[in-house]
C-alpha cells in the first residue's frame, strides 16, 4: 500500500525509541550534564560540537547547524525517505508498518526505486553464489581451495562467501527469470552488455566475496580469481549504490563491538578481515578502494578512540599505513601500528603462525611516533655520520608535529640518549621545526574550535529576545499561547516568524509541548534554527518579567528603527541648515523615547 502512515503510528514510533540509543550506533556519545555530546557525522571537527538531548529527543549540532529529531537523523546519515526511516525505526519500536510502501511519492522508476531493486539483485545473486560454492559439485573446488587456507565452514557461512560459475550468462538468467531489468543490471555493475546486445555477467569463474553498505544491504562483489588467472580481483564499479570511498569492508557486523572496544582493527584486504575474525578479532575493518578516503576516516574516528594499524608488513603497506595513520591522527584518532615480519599480510601470518601470535602483535602494536621512527630508520646505515645526522632531522621534524608535551619530552630524550646529544640542542631545533609548520585552513580551524558549551551568542537584544520566546514556546503551550495573542505574527526576522508560525499551528491542533514532535513537522529549512532553541539552556519556567521583557524587545524593534531613520532625518536636515525642520523632527525623537522609556 502507498498510503500516508497516520499521525499517531508516527509518534508511536517516536516515542518507542530512544534518540541517544539510535544516534548512539553512529556517533560516540558521552553524557555531559543533562545532554550528550560527540564528533558531528555531518562535517569534519576534532572537538565535539553535536548534542543529543534525551529529554527532548532532539540533536544539535553547534559546528555546523545540522539538528532535527530520529527521523531527520536516521534520514540524513543514511539518505533514507521518512517513509525509510519510519521502518528502520518501527522495528526498535515494536511497531508494524510492514503495509506501508517504501517509495511513496516517488515514481515507479524514480532513483529509490532502482536502487532498491539493485540491492534485491544482488541479495539474490548472493545467495545464489553462496549455494553454488556450498551445496553443488561446480563449486566445490572453490570450497576446497577455501578450506585449504584455514577457513572453516562456519567462516565461509558468516561471511557468505561465494562461487560464480565459469558460464556466460547464469546470473543473466537468473535475473531475467526473476523480471529485472537487464539495463538496470548493467546499470547495477552485475552485467555487461556485448556488441551484439546480449547481456552476460561480470563474474565468472571466481569466489565471490559480497560487500556490505552500512545497514547491511548487499551492494556489490569482489570476485577472486581461481589459481593464477588475471587480473586476481575484479571488482564492482561505482554505482548508485555502490561507493567504495565511503565503505569499509565488515563494518555492518564490526560497529559494535568497535564502539564497545572503542577501537578498530584496519587491515588492508577482504581475506585478512576474514582470517582475523575467524582468530577471535571481531573489531576489524578493511577500507575498500586503494587508500583510505577523508569520509572513511571520519566514519572510523565517530566510532572509536583508537584505531590500530595492521596493514601488509611489506614496504608498500608501511607507506599505506603511515599516510593512513596520518589521516587519522589529524581527526584525533590515537594510533596504533602493528608492523608484521617477513613481509607478511595478516591473513598470511595467521595461516603461517596461528591465531594466538597474531593477537599477540595486535596486542603489542607500537604507538605511531614509535612507527615513525622506525621507518625514518629504514634504508639509513646510523653508524654513517650523514645518515644519522638525516635521521635526527626527520625524527625531530615529526616529533614536532606532536600535540602532547609528554610525548615530545619522551622522544626527544630518547633522541638525546642514543645518539649523546644535548637537549638544549635538540629543543632548540625542535622549535625551529615548530615554526616551520603551516596553519591549518580557516575552514578547518573553525570547525576545531567548536565547543559543547551552549554559550549565548552575541546578537543584538531584540534578536535574543526572539530566541528566548520560542525557545519557551517549544517548552511549553501556555507561553505559546500569551505570545500568539500579544505578538503574533510580529516577529522582526522572517525564519523566527516561519518558526512561531509552525508552533502556533502545533498548539492549535490540540498537542501539547513536545521539541521533538515540533520539529517532525518543519521544513528542513527550519530545522537547524529550532534544535538549536531547543537545547539553549533556559530555566524550564519562564517568570512573567522575563516574558513581558522579552515581547517588549521584539515589540519595539520597529519603532527603534524608527528612531534611527529620524535621527538621519534630523542630521540630514541640518547638514541643509533647515534647521526648522531639524527641530521639529528632534521634537519628535523626544516624544518616541520618552513611548519606548516608558513601554
Amino acid at each position: 500500500m502507498g498510503h500516508r502512515i497516520p499521525e499517531e503510528t508516527i509518534e508511536a514510533i517516536r516515542r518507542g525509541v530512544d534518540i541517544v540509543d539510535v544516534i548512539g550506533e553512529y556517533v560516540q556519545l558521552k553524557k555531559q550534564g543533562r545532554n550528550y555530546f560527540g564528533l558531528c557525522p555531518f562535517h569534519g571537527e576534532k572537538t565535539p560540537s553535536f548534542s543529543v538531548s534525551p529529554e527532548k529527543q532532539i540533536f544539535h549540532c553547534f559546528g555546523c547547524g545540522a539538528g532535527g529529531n530520529v527521523f531527520t537523523f536516521l534520514m540524513d546519515i543514511e539518505g533514507l525517505s521518512f517513509v525509510e526511516a519510519a521502518k528502520r525505526l518501527a522495528v526498535k519500536a515494536g511497531v508494524d508498518l510492514s503495509s506501508y510502501d517504501e517509495n511513496v511519492g516517488e515514481g515507479a522508476d524514480g532513483p529509490a526505486s532502482e536502487a532498491k531493486a539493485m540491492m534485491e539483485a544482488h541479495a539474490l545473486l548472493k545467495r545464489f553464489y553462496h549455494h553454488l560454492l556450498v551445496h553443488t559439485k561446480e563449486g566445490q573446488a572453490a570450497l576446497d581451495a577455501l578450506q585449504a587456507r584455514g577457513w572453516t565452514m562456519d567462516t565461509i557461512e558468516r561471511f557468505e562467501i561465494g562461487y560464480a560459475p565459469d558460464v556466460p550468462d547464469a546470473a543473466a538468467k537468473l535475473l531475467e527469470s526473476r523480471a529485472f531489468s537487464l539495463v538496470l543490471m548493467e546499470k547495477a555493475g552485475l552485467l555487461l552488455k556485448r556488441e551484439d546486445g546480449r547481456y552476460v555477467d561480470r563474474f565468472r569463474n571466481r569466489v565471490m566475496f559480497p560487500i556490505h553498505d552500512h545497514r547491511g544491504a548487499t551492494v556489490g562483489f569482489s570476485g577472486r580469481s581461481l589459481g593464477e588467472g588475471q587480473p586476481k580481483y575484479i571488482n564492482s564499479p561505482e554505482t548508485p549504490i555502490f561507493r567504495k570511498g565511503t565503505l569499509f569492508y565488515f563494518f555492518h557486523e564490526a560497529r559494535v563491538p568497535i564502539r564497545k572496544r572503542q577501537e578498530a582493527l584496519l587491515v588492508e584486504g577482504f581475506a585478512d578481515v576474514i582470517s582475523a575474525v575467524q582468530a577471535g578479532v571481531d573489531y576489524v575493518v578493511a577500507a575498500m578502494g586503494t587508500s583510505l578516503t577523508e569520509e572513511q576516516a571520519r566514519l572510523l574516528r565517530r566510532h572509536a578512540e583508537t584505531v590500530t594499524i595492521c596493514y601488509d608488513g611489506d614496504r608498500a603497506g608501511m607507506d599505506a599505513a603511515w599516510r593512513a595513520a596520518e589521516q587519522l591522527s589529524a581527526l584525533g584518532c590515537q594510533i596504533k601500528v602493528a608492523s608484521l615480519p617477513d613481509g607478511l599480510d595478516p591473513d598470511e601470518y595467521i595461516r603461517v603462525y596461528g591465531a594466538d601470535r597474531f593477537v599477540g602483535e595486535i596486542a603489542a602494536a607500537r604507538p605511531l611516533m614509535a612507527f615513525k621512527l622506525e621507518r625514518l630508520r629504514h634504508g639509513k646505515n646510523l653508524q654513517e655520520e650523514g645518515d644519522r645526522l638525516r635521521y635526527i632531522e626527520e625524527a625531530l621534524r615529526e616529533i614536532s608535529k606532536l600535540s602532547s608535551p609528554v610525548e615530545k619530552d619522551y622522544y626527544v630524550r630518547q633522541l638525546a640518549e642514543e645518539f649523546s646529544l644535548s637537549l638544549s640542542a635538540l629543543y632548540e631545533q625542535l622549535s625551529h621545526h615548530k615554526r616551520e609548520q603551516p596553519k591549518p585552513p580557516e575552514a578547518d580551524a573553525g570547525r576545531t574550535e567548536a565547543r559543547p558549551a551552549l554559550a549565548k551568542k552575541l546578537l543584538p537584544a531584540f534578536q535574543n529576545a526572539e530566541r528566548l520566546l520560542l525557545a519557551h514556546m517549544m517548552r511549553s503551550r501556555d507561553v505559546a499561547l500569551i505570545v500568539q495573542e500579544q505578538v503574533g505574527g510580529r516577529f522582526n526576522l522572517e525564519e523566527h516568524q516561519a518558526l512561531a508560525a509552525y508552533i502556533y499551528a502545533f498548539y492549535e491542533e490540540g498537542h501539547e509541548a513536545d521539541p521533538s514532535a515540533i520539529l517532525s513537522r518543519l521544513p528542513g529549512e527550519l530545522r537547524p534554527l529550532a534544535s538549536e532553541l531547543s537545547l539553549l539552556p533556559v530555566a524550564d519556567e519562564v517568570s512573567e518579567r522575563e516574558l513581558a521583557d522579552c515581547i517588549r524587545h521584539v515589540l519595539n524593534r520597529p519603532k527603534w528603527l524608527m528612531l534611527k531613520e529620524k535621527e538621519q532625518e534630523q542630521t540630514e536636515a541640518e547638514r541643509r541648515k533647515d534647521f526648522l525642520t531639524a527641530a521639529r523632527i528632534a521634537k519628535e525623537m523626544i516624544e518616541m523615547k520618552k513611548m519606548l522609556s516608558s513601554s
